[in-house]
C-alpha cells in the first residue's frame, strides 16, 4: 500500500524550513546544561538551530497513516537536523492538525505521536535517532544537571543533586512515577539521583524532589486514599496542617517543629506526605483517615445504581472503564458479573452486585486491580447488570459525579435509520437461427447390397437431422423422443420400405425475450447497528449421491445428500449518522435467482444460480438517493456449422451450413436512500405512511365480484389506528358471511 504523501509543504512551510528544523533541535536536544559544560561544540550547534525552532512561520501538518521513516525525513528537513530511524522502528504514524502550527508545536506533535507508538527520539552525538522506547534509556545522549526547561515527549537523562535527603530514600518513592521502560538510580557517593524519562515527566519529578529535599530530618510516606480525590484532599490537608502547626495538631510537640509537605499523586490516588517528625507524620495520617470517608450525598459505601434509558449497560460499562483509565474491561453479556476497578488499589477488590444479588442473575467474579500506569485519579468500580440494564458504580462522590455526567451524555436516544433500496434489472435476449441439413442414400449398380450415404448433420440452433430421423422412424413417443426445435421447420420426407426418413430439413427461428425486474427491500435499524433482511427461497442443491448394489443385478440403498441455500435478495447494512446529518453506511447487497439456463455437462447436478452482489462503504446525506453500482452488459454470440468450401459459396452456400446468432443485453442498477429518524414523531409519520400505502394496495387487489364464487373479498388491513386505541389494535377485516 503506497504511503500517503507527506504534507505538501506549502509556502509557509518552505519559508519556515530553517526555523522548523531548529525547533526540532531545540525540543529534542534542548538547553542541556550538563552537555553545555562538557561539550561546547554541541552546545553551539544547538544554539545555532534555535532560530529555526523559534520560528513563528505557520506550518500545516497532515500526515495520516504515513510511514514513520518518511515522516521523520520530512521533519528532519523542517528542523534542519538529521534524524536517523532505527531499523527496528516500523509502521505508520499520524501527525495531523486542523490549524496551522508553529515549528515547535509541529515538532512536539511528532514526538507525542512517536511516544504513542512505543518509540522515542533521542539526541546522540549530535544526531537525532528514533528508537524503540525500551532502548531509549541506553541511547539518550542529552544529559542535564539540575533544573531543565525542556518539555515534550523526548527521552532525556537528568541528574538531580540532593542537598539534604538521602537518594536511596527517594528511589522507592519516585520509582512508581517513572515510565515502565525508563530508569531511576541513586548514587550515594555524591548524593545524586540519575533519572532517564520523558521531559514532561522529569519536570513533574523535579518538583517532587524539590519539595522532598528539605533540610529538616523528616519522614516521607505514601498514603493511599479509598474515597476522597487526592488532588482535592491534598489542598485541604495542607491548609489544615499549616494553620494547626501547634499542640492542637501535634499533641505534646512543639508547634512548627517540622514543616509538613503534602503532594497529590493523581495516577494512584494517593498522598505523598513529608513531615518533620514521626509524631507529626502520624498526626497528618490520622487527619487524612478522618477526611477519607464516603460522601454524605450517596448511599453507604459510595455505591450507586444508575438505570439506563437507551444505552446498553454492558457496552457502556466498557466505555466508561476505558475513559477513566480502567483499561479494556471485558464487555458484553458475558461480563455481566465482573467488575473492573478504575483507579488504583483502593481496597475494593471484589465486584458489586454479584452472588449475593438475589434480585438478578449476575454472578460475582473476583476483580483484578488495574496496573498503576493505567489508573486514573481516583479508585472505584463500574459494573453492568444486563438483567436490569443498569450500572453499578462504586466510587468516591467526586468521581461518581464525573461518571454520572458522562453517563447522562452517553445514555441518549440514538437515531434510527430507515433504508430504502431499489434493485432494477432490465434485460433482453434476441436470437436468430437459420440452418439447412440434408441426407441421402443410394445403391451402387442397382444392387441393394452396397450403397452410398451422404449428408450434413448439425446441432447448431436445434436438433440434428439424424436425431429427427431416428425419432420419425420410431413407432412410440416417450419423454426422450427428439422433437423439432422452436421456429419454422420444413422437411423433405422419403420412404424406405415401411420407414419414413428425412431427406432434408430447414429451420428458421427469431426469438426475443425482455425482462424488467424491480425489487425494493426496506429495513430500519439503530444508529451504528447492523441490520439484515433476506427475501427469497431455500433451494435444495445435491452435494452427493450413492447407490449401493446387492448380490443380484438390482440396485439397492440409494441416497442423496442435499444442502439448502438461500436464493433471493439479501441486504445487510450498518449505518452511522454523523454530527452534520451525513450517513456513513457499510453495505452488502446480493440478488440471486435460480438460472433457467443449464451449464454444459451439469444437467444432472441440480439447479444453477445467477448471483449479483455489491459490497461497499459510502457516505450520503439524509434523504438523498445514491446509486451504489451496477452492470451494463452487451453480449453477442455467433455459432456456425458448415461443410468446408461448400458452406462458403455465395447463394448456394446456405444449403451446406447452419447458423445461430444471439445478443444478450443486461442493465442492472442498485439505488439506496437513507432516512434518519431522530424522534418518535418522525418514526410514527413514516410508519403510518407505509401503513396507508400497503392498505391501499390491498384494497386495489380485491377480486372481481362473482355470483358463482362464494368468496368475493380478500383480507385488508384495518384503518390506521389512532393514538387512543393503539393498546387494543383492531382485528383484520374479515370476508362477509356466505
Amino acid at each position: 500500500m503506497p504511503h500517503p504523501r507527506p504534507l505538501p509543504c506549502t509556502r509557509p512551510l518552505r519559508r519556515a524550513a530553517p526555523a522548523v528544523l531548529a525547533v526540532l533541535l531545540l525540543a529534542s536536544a534542548g538547553p542541556a546544561p550538563a552537555q553545555e559544560q562538557t561539550n561546547p561544540r554541541r552546545s553551539a550547534r544547538a544554539a545555532g538551530a534555535t532560530p529555526a525552532m523559534n520560528s513563528n512561520a505557520p506550518v500545516t501538518v497532515n500526515f495520516v497513516n504515513a510511514d514513520i521513516e518518511a515522516v521523520s525525513r520530512a521533519m528532519a528537513a523542517m528542523i534542519e537536523r538529521q534524524i536517523i530511524v532505527d531499523p527496528r522502528v516500523k509502521g505508520a504514524i499520524t501527525v495531523y492538525s486542523e490549524q496551522p502550527l508553529s515549528v515547535r508545536e509541529a515538532y512536539l506533535s511528532y514526538l507525542a505521536a512517536l511516544r504513542g507508538l512505543g518509540y522515542a527520539l533521542v539526541d546522540n552525538a549530535g544526531l537525532l535517532k528514533v528508537v524503540p522506547e525500551a532502548d531509549a534509556k541506553l541511547q539518550a545522549g542529552t544529559v542535564s544537571v539540575g533544573p531543565s526547561n525542556q518539555r515534550g515527549d523526548q527521552v532525556l537523562t537528568q541528574i538531580f543533586r540532593l542537598n539534604h535527603e538521602n537518594p536511596n530514600n527517594l528511589v522507592a518513592v519516585l520509582r512508581p512515577l517513572i515510565s515502565p521502560n525508563n530508569t531511576i538510580n541513586a548514587n550515594p557517593g555524591n548524593n545524586t539521583l540519575v533519572i532517564t524519562d520523558y521531559a514532561d515527566n522529569l519536570q513533574r519529578i523535579g518538583k517532587i524532589i524539590a519539595a522532598l529535599d528539605q533540610p529538616a530530618n523528616t519522614d516521607v510516606e505514601v498514603v493511599p486514599l479509598q474515597h476522597a480525590v487526592a488532588a482535592d484532599l491534598a489542598t485541604l490537608v495542607q491548609r489544615l496542617a499549616d494553620n494547626a502547626a501547634g499542640p492542637a495538631l501535634v499533641p505534646g510537640g512543639a508547634g512548627g517543629a517540622g514543616g509538613v509537605t503534602i503532594l497529590a499523586e493523581s495516577r494512584s490516588n494517593a498522598l505523598i506526605v513529608r513531615a518533620g517528625s514521626p509524631v507529626r507524620l502520624a498526626a497528618v495520617k490520622s487527619l487524612i483517615e478522618k477526611l477519607d470517608r464516603p460522601g454524605q450525598g450517596g448511599p453507604a459505601g459510595s455505591i450507586w445504581v444508575v438505570y439506563l434509558k437507551n444505552a446498553d449497560a454492558a457496552k457502556l460499562a466498557t466505555v466508561l472503564r476505558a475513559a477513566f483509565g480502567g483499561g479494556g474491561g471485558s464487555g458484553g453479556g458475558s461480563s455481566s458479573g465482573s467488575g473492573t476497578p478504575i483507579g488504583g488499589n483502593t481496597g475494593l477488590n471484589t465486584s458489586v452486585g454479584g452472588a449475593n444479588n438475589q434480585g438478578g442473575t449476575a454472578s460475582a467474579a473476583a476483580t483484578t486491580p488495574v496496573a498503576a500506569s493505567a489508573q486514573p485519579s481516583t479508585g472505584g468500580f463500574i459494573q453492568a447488570d444486563p438483567a436490569t440494564n443498569s450500572l453499578i458504580i462504586t466510587a468516591p462522590e467526586p468521581l461518581y459525579k464525573q461518571i454520572r455526567a458522562m453517563v447522562d451524555q452517553l445514555d441518549s436516544r440514538r437515531a434510527q435509520i430507515y433504508i430504502e433500496s431499489m434493485i432494477v434489472e432490465v434485460s433482453g435476449d434476441n436470437a436468430a437461427d437459420f440452418g439447412f441439413q440434408w441426407q441421402g442414400v443410394g445403391f451402387l449398380g442397382g444392387s441393394e447390397k452396397y450403397g452410398l450415404f451422404a449428408g450434413t448433420n448439425s446441432s447448431v440452433g436445434g436438433p440434428s437431422i439424424i436425431s429427427l430421423t431416428t425419432a420419425l422412424a420410431s413407432t412410440t413417443v416417450s419423454s426422450s423422443t427428439t422433437l423439432p426445435g422452436e421456429g419454422l421447420n420444413i422437411g423433405l420426407v422419403k420412404k424406405y420400405g415401411d420407414v419414413y426418413s428425412l431427406a432434408a430439413v430447414a429451420r428458421m427461428l427469431q426469438s426475443q425475450t425482455n425482462t424488467n425486474i424491480i425489487s425494493t427491500p426496506n429495513l430500519i435499524t439503530l444508529d451504528n447497528e447492523e441490520a439484515k433482511i433476506i427475501v427469497g427461497s431455500n433451494v435444495p442443491f445435491i452435494t452427493g449421491q450413492f447407490t449401493g448394489t446387492g448380490g443380484s443385478s438390482s440396485t439397492s440403498n440409494p441416497f442423496q445428500t442435499i444442502e439448502r441455500k438461500d436464493v433471493g435478495i439479501t441486504l445487510r447494512i450498518k449505518p452511522q449518522v454523523g454530527e452534520g446529518g451525513a450517513v456513513r453506511m457499510t453495505i452488502f447487497q446480493e440478488s440471486s435467482s435460480v438460472s433457467e439456463k443449464v451449464a454444459p455437462g451439469t444437467s444432472n447436478a441440480g439447479p444453477s444460480t445467477d448471483k449479483r452482489s455489491i459490497e461497499t462503504t459510502v457516505t450520503i446525506e439524509d434523504g438523498a438517493i445514491l446509486v451504489l453500482g451496477g452492470l451494463i452488459e452487451d453480449k453477442f454470440t455467433e455459432k456456425k456449422s458448415k461443410v468446408p468450401l461448400l458452406g462458403d459459396l455465395p447463394w448456394v452456400g446456405g444449403l451446406f451450413r447452419s447458423e445461430s446468432r444471439t445478443r444478450n443485453r443486461t442493465n442492472l442498477m442498485v439505488f439506496l436512500r437513507p432516512i434518519v429518524m431522530r424522534d418518535t414523531d418522525s418514526a410514527d409519520k413514516l410508519t403510518m405512511d407505509r401503513y396507508d400505502t400497503i392498505r391501499a394496495r390491498q384494497q386495489g387487489a380485491q377480486p372481481a365480484p362473482s355470483v358463482l364464487m362464494p368468496i368475493n373479498q380478500s383480507p385488508v388491513l384495518p384503518e390506521r389506528p389512532s393514538p387512543s386505541n393503539l393498546a387494543a389494535p383492531a382485528a383484520p377485516a374479515s370476508a362477509p358471511a356466505r
